[in-house]
């Protein structure tokens, strides 16, 4: 499984793993979670990089209708799996 590995605003590193990965008007979004068997805490991270950017930059989807949309489209995706 594909992981990401955030620096938090404390300094610390944060693995999560990625269950799934979608386009949306061209920014990428990712399905994450903590664990590593997909049991956890789901969160939807959105891909803010630029296509020069030397590392990915990255934040959590909080806004309520973007977070709906997204979210809508990862269980359609995932609709056939045991993830959701």
């Amino acid at each position: 499984m594909e992981k990401i590995r955030l620096e938090t605003e404390d300094g610390t590193t944060a693995e999560l793993y990625v269950l799934e990965q979608t386009t949306v008007g061209g920014t990428d979004y990712y399905l994450v979670t903590e664990d590593e068997e997909g049991d956890g805490e789901a969160m939807i991270l959105k891909d803010l990089s630029a296509r020069d950017d030397k590392e990915a930059v990255f934040e959590f989807v909080e806004d309520d209708a973007e977070l709906k949309a997204v979210g809508d489209l990862f269980a359609a995706l995932l609709e056939d799996t045991d993830l959701v």
